[in-house]
C-alpha cells in the first residue's frame, strides 16, 4: 500500500479547460475581498483566518453558473486565497511603520512594493520547493485534503455556499447597524468601573513627603477598583472563536483574564491616590484604566509574545531544520529535472525562477537604499531578507504540510528576522528612523514571503490531489498577489483614517510588538523593565506547561471585549461538539459538522469585515450614516440589542451544522 501509485482526481491525460479568464477572474476578486477582509480581522483580532475553504466553496458556487470545469474552480481558489496570506503579512509589520513614527501616513507606493516583493519572492521560492514537499507522502496536509474532499463532494451538486453566503449577510445587517461609523443602534458591548471600598496599606508614593531614617513605615488609604466589560457583540470575533475552538479561545482569554482582572486591579490599586485628581467618577476611571493599561500592561504582554514566539520555533526545531534541508535538496533535484513529464509535474522554468529572484534582490537593494540612504546597509539588508527568505518559505511549507496553514508560525517567523536585522543594523551604525524604517522593509517581506509560501503549497498540495497542472496554479498564484498588493493598502488606510491602527477599534497587537521591538533596539525606546517581567512571565508559563504562552500574550494585549467575545465562539464551538456527539456514528459525520460550522463561521468574518471597511470609506469621504438617519450624536446604541445578536448568532452556528448533519444522514439510509 505504501508503495502505491498516487492517482488524481483529473488523470494527468486529460486534457479539460484550466486557466481560462472566468476563473482568474474571479480568483482576482477573491484575493481582493478575502484579503481585505483578513486584514479588518488582523487589525481587529491580531488573527487571520485560512481563506482556502471559502474561496473553494464560493469559486463552485460562481463558477457553477458558467458550466466552469473543476480545475477552473481550483485555479480561481488558488489565485483568490493568496490575498489572505498576502493580508497576513501586510498586517503584522507595516502599521508598524506608523505606530513608530516612522511614516506619518501610510505611503502607498513603498507599503505595495514591499507587499508585491514579498507576495511574489514568496511564490517563486516555493515553485522550487513544490515537487518534493507536495509529493512526500509523510506529510499529512490536513487542511489541503479536507479542502480537496469538499471540492470532489462539490461535483455532486452540494457546494455548501448557502452557509457562506446566508452568514455574510447576517454579519453584514448586524455590522451596518453596530459598527460606530454606520447606523449605530446596537451597542457593542458595556462597561463599567468596580470600585473598592477603603483599604490601608503600607506604601511609599508621590504623597510621602520625606521619610526620616527612624520612620518604619508610612501608612496610607487606598481603594482602586477594576474594569468590568462584556463581550463584543462581534459575528467576526464570535466565528473566529469557532474556527479556532474551545481551547484555543479558552487560552486567549485567559490573556484577557490576567491583564485586566488581575493586573490592572493591582496597578490601580497601587496608584489610586496619584489618579484621584484625573478621574471624573466611573466613566473617567475607564478611561485612566485604558490609558495605564496601554502603557504598563501591552508592554509585559510585548515580552511575553517575544518569549512565546522563539519558544514555538523551538517546539518546532527538528520540523524548521527539516524543511531547511529539504529546500535546500530541493535546489538541486530541481535542477536536475528535464525530459518529457506529465501534466501534473509541470512546474514553472526553473532558470526563469532563479533570474527573477535576483532581480527582486537587486531591485530591494534600491528600496533598502531609499530607507537608509547608504548603499552598503541596503545590501546588507537585501542579504538578509533573501537568505531569510528562502529559509523561512521552506519552513512555512514544511509546517503548512504537517499542521496546516492556520497555525502556520508567521509572527514568530517575522520577529526571529526583525530581530537579527535590528543587531545587524545597530552593529553598523544604522540608528534613529532610517534604521528602523530598514529593519521593519526587511521584516515586511519576509512576513509575506513566509505568508504566501505557506499558503501556495496548501493550496497547490489541494491542485496536486484534484489533478491540477502546477505551472498553471503557479501564475493564478502569482496573478493573486499581484491583484492583492496592488489593493491592500487602501483598506488598510481606510481603516487607519476611521479608526486609528494602535487604538481599541484596531488594536494590531503584532504590529505594535514589531513596532515597540524595531524602536528599542534600534532607537533605545524600549520599557526594558516592563518588556523583561513579560519575557519572565512567559518563561513561567513554559516551565509549568502552560498552553501557548504566546497566545496568552496575545490576548493581553487585545482588548478584553475581543477576547471576551473570541471565547463565546470557542463555547459556541463546544457545544456544538457535544450537541452533535451522539449522533456521530462515524469521521464523514464529524468533517459534516465541522465543515458546515466553518462556512458559517468565515462567513461571518467575512461579512462583518467587508462592511465594517465599507462604513470606514464612507466616513473617510465624510459621510455620516447616523446623522443621515436623525440620530442623536450622543446616542450610543441599545445594550439589549447586543443580548440579541448573540443569541442570533448562536442560535445560527448551534443548529444549522447540527441539521446539515441530520439531512446527511437520512440522506445516506
Amino acid at each position: 500500500m505504501a508503495n502505491k501509485e498516487f492517482k488524481p482526481f483529473v488523470p494527468a491525460e486529460t486534457s479539460m479547460k484550466e486557466l481560462t479568464i472566468k476563473a482568474l477572474f474571479l480568483g482576482v476578486i477573491l484575493a481582493v475581498v478575502l484579503g481585505a477582509a483578513n486584514a479588518y480581522l488582523g487589525l481587529k483580532a491580531g488573527m487571520t483566518v485560512a481563506a482556502t475553504f471559502p474561496a473553494a466553496v464560493i469559486s463552485m458556487a460562481i463558477l457553477r453558473f458558467f458550466k466552469g470545469t473543476i480545475l477552473e474552480e481550483n485555479i480561481a481558489r488558488t489565485t483568490g486565497a493568496v490575498g489572505e496570506a498576502l493580508a497576513a503579512g501586510a498586517i503584522f509589520t507595516l502599521p508598524a511603520f506608523i505606530m513608530t513614527g516612522v511614516w506619518k501616513e501610510f505611503n502607498y507606493l513603498t507599503s505595495t512594493l514591499l507587499m508585491l516583493v514579498g507576495g511574489i519572492l514568496g511564490v517563486l521560492l516555493v515553485i522550487i520547493l513544490r515537487k518534493t514537499m507536495v509529493e512526500d507522502a509523510t506529510l499529512p496536509y490536513p487542511e489541503s485534503r479536507a479542502c480537496a474532499e469538499i471540492v470532489k463532494a462539490g461535483q455532486g451538486g452540494q457546494s455548501g455556499a448557502k452557509f457562506v453566503f446566508g452568514s455574510i449577510g447576517l454579519a453584514a445587517f448586524i455590522e451596518i447597524f453596530k459598527n460606530p461609523n454606520g447606523i449605530l443602534i446596537i451597542k457593542d458591548s458595556v462597561k463599567g468601573f468596580l470600585q473598592f471600598g477603603l483599604s490601608k496599606i503600607n506604601l511609599i508614593n508621590s504623597q510621602a513627603q520625606v521619610i526620616t531614617s527612624g520612620a518604619k513605615e508610612a501608612v496610607f488609604s487606598q481603594k482602586g477598583g477594576m474594569v468590568l466589560q462584556s463581550p463584543a457583540a462581534s459575528p467576526a470575533f464570535l466565528g473566529v472563536g469557532y474556527i479556532i475552538g474551545f481551547k484555543l479561545a479558552a487560552i486567549t482569554f485567559s490573556g484577557g483574564i490576567f491583564g485586566w482582572l488581575f493586573l490592572m486591579p493591582i496597578v490601580l490599586f497601587l496608584m489610586y491616590n496619584d489618579l484621584l485628581p484625573f478621574a471624573d467618577g466611573g466613566p473617567g476611571w475607564i478611561e485612566i484604566a485604558k490609558s495605564a493599561y496601554s502603557s504598563t500592561v501591552k508592554p509585559i504582554a510585548v515580552g511575553g509574545m517575544l518569549v512565546g514566539a522563539f519558544y514555538t520555533l523551538f517546539k518546532m526545531r527538528k520540523n524548521l531544520i527539516g524543511g531547511i534541508g529539504r529546500g535546500l535538496a530541493d535546489i538541486g533535484a530541481a535542477k536536475g529535472s528535464s525530459g518529457d513529464i506529465k501534466r501534473t509535474d509541470k512546474d514553472a522554468p526553473l532558470g526563469i525562477v532563479l533570474i527573477s529572484i535576483g532581480v527582486i534582490v537587486l531591485c530591494m537593494i534600491i528600496l533598502y537604499h531609499t530607507f537608509t540612504q547608504q548603499i552598503g546597509s541596503a545590501i546588507l539588508a537585501a542579504v538578509v531578507m533573501a537568505i531569510a527568505g528562502f529559509v523561512f518559505a521552506a519552513v512555512a511549507g514544511y509546517l503548512v504540510g504537517i499542521i496546516g496553514s492556520s497555525s502556520n508560525p508567521i509572527s514568530g517567523l517575522t520577529l526571529s528576522t526583525l530581530l537579527i536585522a535590528a543587531l545587524l543594523m545597530v552593529l553598523v551604525g544604522m540608528k534613529g528612523n532610517p534604521g528602523v524604517a530598514a529593519v521593519l522593509g526587511i521584516a515586511s517581506v519576509v512576513c509575506c514571503v513566509a505568508g504566501v509560501a505557506g499558503d501556495m503549497m496548501q493550496d497547490w498540495k489541494v491542485g496536486h490531489i484534484l489533478g491540477g497542472t502546477p505551472w498553471k496554479m503557479q501564475v493564478g498564484g502569482m496573478i493573486g498577489v499581484v491583484a492583492a498588493a496592488l489593493v491592500l493598502v487602501i483598506p488598510i488606510m481606510l481603516l487607519h483614517e476611521a479608526n486609528t491602527i494602535g487604538s481599541d477599534a484596531l488594536p494590531a497587537p503584532q504590529a505594535g510588538l514589531m513596532a515597540m521591538m524595531s524602536k528599542g533596539i534600534v532607537g533605545g525606546e524600549m520599557a526594558w523593565p516592563l518588556v523583561i517581567a513579560g519575557m519572565f512571565f512567559a518563561i513561567a508559563l513554559i516551565l509549568i506547561g502552560s498552553p501557548s504562552p504566546m497566545l496568552i500574550s496575545v490576548g493581553m494585549y487585545l482588548p478584553f471585549n475581543t477576547t471576551f467575545a473570541i471565547f463565546v465562539g470557542g463555547l459556541i464551538k463546544y457545544i456544538v461538539d457535544q450537541v452533535a456527539k451522539k449522533r456521530i456514528k462515524s469521521q464523514k459525520d464529524k468533517d459534516v459538522v465541522d465543515n458546515t460550522g466553518l462556512l458559517i463561521a468565515s462567513g461571518l468574518v467575512a461579512g462583518e469585515a467587508l462592511v465594517g471597511i465599507i462604513l470606514a470609506a464612507l466616513v473617510v469621504g465624510n459621510i455620516n450614516l447616523s446623522r443621515l438617519v436623525g440620530l442623536p450624536e450622543d446616542f450610543h446604541g441599545f445594550w439589549w440589542l447586543g443580548i440579541i445578536v448573540f443569541l442570533v448568532l448562536g442560535y445560527t452556528l448551534i443548529k444549522y451544522p447540527y441539521r446539515e448533519l441530520l439531512r446527511k444522514q437520512a440522506e445516506n439510509k
